[in-house]
């Protein structure tokens, strides 16, 4: 009887994966059984799956039950996703990283902030940056970072061990330039952000789950500048702003703090409880997925 092993899918490939064995960290090339290719059920980097040695490859007999599941990208038990936001090249729209942390909550996952090339600010930029911190670090963990001076590295690193972590944010914000600096070896490729358009190109063009040396596992993923909300419902949105679920006991339960009568939310957005901001890109959000 073969001895069945266990490990993490790390890439998967149109025709074979790589399994990085649980026990051995030893980094093994898979194929499937042919009885997969019956079922919808493949396997996503991520997966715990079981497999067996033949000769110099593995074979996948069985994939473990997922914790969660990242639609996009495709990553399957993740702890944490982590995201990368700057306020300079590229200037990311506060909307873009209230969309990202609407899909985070969705999928009922812990969010990390990092607010990256904090070298790049200048004296103008500190009450942007004063803003960004009062408004998320309520809700969030914040870490402040620069890949090229070093700061914040230690404490993100704190944030990374023993957990499997995803990167998600816009091209240019410089996702694999972290990774570069906490995942030394990793030679992930960076582009710089164009001054023309303020904007990075993709560099990733696969999830693929990197090994860290302090323990825990770490996706680099596609970039990208569009994150697509419009699959939610609009009565379930308030759901996705945690501090809109965590103080909406207004007058109607099913209020949607839109222009209800009685709304709480309103009011403790004009009393400053709630960013402005936050408030004004849950209505845009709503009014966008309402209108799909």
């Amino acid at each position: 009887m073969d001895i069945r092993n266990r490990g993490v899918v790390v890439k998967f490939m149109s025709n074979a994966l790589i399994v990085e064995d649980i026990n051995t960290k030893e980094r093994i090339r898979c194929v499937l059984r042919g009885r997969f290719r019956l079922t919808d059920l493949k396997p996503v980097v991520g997966d715990i799956v079981e497999y067996v040695r033949v000769h110099d490859i593995g074979v996948v007999e069985s994939i473990l039950k997922r914790k969660n599941e990242l639609p996009k990208p495709k990553i399957a038990n993740v702890d944490q996703v982590v995201c990368v936001y700057t306020l300079r090249r590229p200037e990311v729209p506060l909307l873009v990283l209230d969309k990202l942390l609407v899909l985070v909550e969705e999928a009922n996952l812990n969010a990390l902030i990092v607010l990256n090339k904090i070298d790049l600010l200048t004296e103008e930029d500190e009450q942007r940056k004063r803003l960004f911190l009062e408004t998320y670090s309520k809700l969030y963990p914040v870490v402040m970072t620069s890949a090229k001076t070093k700061h914040g590295i230690d404490q993100l690193v704190e944030h990374f061990k023993d957990k499997t972590s995803v990167f998600a944010g816009p091209s240019g914000v410089g996702k694999s330039s972290l990774l570069n600096v906490i995942c030394p070896g990793a030679n992930l490729k960076t582009q710089e952000v164009s001054e023309k358009l303020e904007r990075g190109r993709h560099t990733t063009t696969a999830a693929e789950l990197l090994h860290l040396p302090f323990g825990g596992l770490v996706a680099d993923t596609p970039g990208f500048s569009l994150i697509e909300v419009d699959h939610i419902r609009a009565d379930k949105l308030k759901y996705y702003f945690k501090e809109i679920r965590e103080h909406g006991n207004c007058l109607f339960k099913d209020c949607n703090h839109i222009d209800e009568p009685g709304c709480k939310i309103k009011e403790l957005v004009e009393e400053g409880v709630i960013a402005r901001s936050r408030y004004e890109n849950y209505l845009e959000i709503y009014k966008e997925v309402s209108e799909k």
